[in-house]
């Protein structure tokens, strides 16, 4: 596993690719179904619409870092690094913030969200540590 690990962030431009997919995704969950059914996840619609916005700036400026940035990545990467993590913290700050309204089921899909961007956020410090 460590050895495909490396691989990976041996070409740093697939992280970006990774994050914007990863990013797109978490927007049309969340803007398509968490929205649809928010009194069954128990956020109201604008807290949802504001986390899908924030998503989708994401994922644009991951995909176009992806096909237009060749040079200074680690600028660029330190950039979306901070962004998710901040991200997280907004995240988990929403889910303490609204405790007594957010169900169980929003509860798991914003950890795991928060789990799975923490995995990206890693490999993103990978490849910012990494000589090439």
């Amino acid at each position: 596993m460590k050895e495909s690990i490396l691989k990976f962030v041996t070409k740093p431009q697939n992280i970006f690719l990774l994050d914007g997919f990863g990013a797109l995704l978490t927007t049309l969950l969340i803007f398509f179904v968490l929205r649809t059914f928010n009194d069954f996840f128990g956020l109201s619609k604008n807290t949802l619409e504001y986390l899908a916005s924030l998503s989708l700036v994401f994922s644009i400026y991951s995909i176009s870092c992806y096909f237009l940035v060749s040079d200074n990545l680690k600028s660029f990467l330190k950039i979306i690094c901070t962004a998710n993590i901040l991200y997280c913290v907004l995240t988990f700050g929403i889910i303490i913030f609204n405790y007594q309204n957010i169900s169980i089921f929003g509860m798991i899909y914003f950890l795991g969200e928060i789990i799975a961007i923490g995995g990206i956020v890693y490999l993103e410090i990978k490849a910012i540590k990494r000589q090439w």
